[in-house]
């Protein structure tokens, strides 16, 4: 019997279930040459003492081990809802998964993060990995699937329609009459980020209203980068009527903003997001915002690796999801519109 507090091994299984322990490695690693009786007596035992064996052990012995990988820069709304879409793609299908993440709340933001992780994960622990908004293009000797690739990407991915996303926030404030539109931008190398400023000046353009770049801020999708650049636009001379932030995190940065320079949303500033996190219907007012269903993005992204690493996939490597417009109380006609 095995000791208390010992972890269970191979031996100890053997011993419960009356085999040798080069049966035991049979059963577990899926041999010939074991009567279905004599596994269903090993697989008691197992059961019985709690018996797990080693990953990287496992890994040595066989060239699969059905655990895939999870890596992320940090660990928010965004990553929780794509998470919970990941683990829906995985249910039931033999397959478990690792988290890796920076300790920190947003991440350390250095260059090669990913890569680091990926080099720790792959081959030996994992059969494959999806990597989250990466800083740079992605290698590894196992597949991989990365959510929001850097620009240029030749990676198997997943992404939102980023540039009908933004397209569709910023025709919707100039409906309302604004004309004034602040925008604070995501890391400009990633294909989201890219795209999404691209909607921001393709709908400008084609309602004919001149691109202000003073009225543009160059954030990286941390909210607290939104902080200084909501600052720098609402404190300016000809303010902007309305700010459309790259991320509903920017975008909830910038109603703190306007709330302590006093001013009123959407009455003295219409403001919107994108992402659709579950904080921005929670924000007073709500946040109008871009629904990129995240969890989607998560389930697509799991679904593709799993396939890639079966062997099973024969369809698109670069999968684009739809958005939609959610409109919510932040929004509304500016208090004065100017013509056109």
């Amino acid at each position: 019997m095995a000791e208390v507090g010992a972890p269970v091994t191979m031996n100890d299984v053997a011993r419960a279930a009356g085999v040798s322990t080069a049966t035991v490695s049979r059963v577990v690693n899926g041999r010939y040459g074991v009567s279905a009786s004599t596994i269903a007596q090993v697989r008691s035992a197992i059961e019985r003492l709690g018996y797990e064996s080693s990953l990287v052990a496992t890994s040595l012995r066989r060239s699969r081990t059905n655990v895939l990988g999870l890596v992320t820069h940090s660990f928010q709304s965004y990553t929780a809802e794509v998470l919970k879409g990941v683990m829906q793609a995985l249910s039931r299908s033999g397959f478990d998964l690792i988290i890796y993440t920076n300790s920190d709340l947003y991440g350390t933001y250095s260059e090669g993060w990913e890569q680091r992780h990926l080099t720790r994960l792959s081959g030996t622990l994992t059969d494959g990995c999806i990597v989250v908004t990466p800083w740079g293009e992605v290698r590894s000797s196992t597949p991989v699937v990365v959510i929001d690739p850097v620009r240029g990407s030749t990676v198997p991915s997943v992404t939102a329609d980023n540039l009908t996303g933004a397209i569709s926030v910023v025709e919707h404030l100039l409906a309302l009459g604004h004309r004034r539109i602040g925008f604070i931008a995501g890391r400009s190398s990633l294909e989201a980020a890219w795209s999404r400023e691209e909607g921001y000046r393709r709908a400008l353009a084609e309602a004919g209203v001149p691109v202000d770049l003073a009225l543009i801020g160059r954030g990286d999708f941390n909210p607290d980068s939104a902080g200084p650049l909501a600052h720098a636009l609402l404190d300016r001379p000809d303010p902007p009527t309305a700010v459309f932030a790259a991320s509903d995190g920017m975008a909830l940065k910038v109603l703190e903003v306007a709330k302590d320079l006093g001013l009123s949303v959407p009455g003295d500033l219409s403001v919107a997001g994108f992402d659709n996190i579950p904080e921005s219907a929670l924000a007073e007012p709500g946040l109008t915002t871009v629904d990129q269903s995240m969890y989607r993005l998560g389930y697509e992204a799991a679904h593709l690796l799993k396939s890639l690493v079966s062997g099973e996939w024969e369809g698109r490597r670069r999968i684009r999801l739809p958005t939609s417009l959610v409109i919510r109380g932040s929004t509304a006609p500016p208090k004065s519109t100017p013509g056109p």
